[in-house]
């Protein structure tokens, strides 16, 4: 079974759309280029924290940088629709 590496695929595009360098979003996110390039291949990951600024800066939902949808802007329900009261 292929393991894909979404997370880092989708931060890439995102990077390449946005028309920045590794760099770049390296310095947005408090990170060296080197971070950015291995996070993007696959043998790094992230911090929540580092997840939610890509999640902002990008404007997509950390849902879609994670690959549990393919909709980046997708949201979901509404905590209330989610509890009991």
């Amino acid at each position: 079974m292929e393991k894909r590496n979404i997370f880092g695929e989708r931060v890439y595009q995102l990077r390449k759309q946005a028309q920045l360098s590794q760099k770049q979003l390296g310095e947005v996110l408090g990170l060296s280029n080197k971070a950015i390039c291995t996070m993007e291949g696959g043998s790094r990951g992230t911090t929540i924290e580092k997840l939610v600024l890509l999640a902002e800066y990008f404007h997509v939902s950390t849902d879609y940088l994670l690959g549990i949808t393919d909709d980046p802007t997708w949201r979901g329900a509404p905590l209330e629709e989610h509890t009991d009261g």
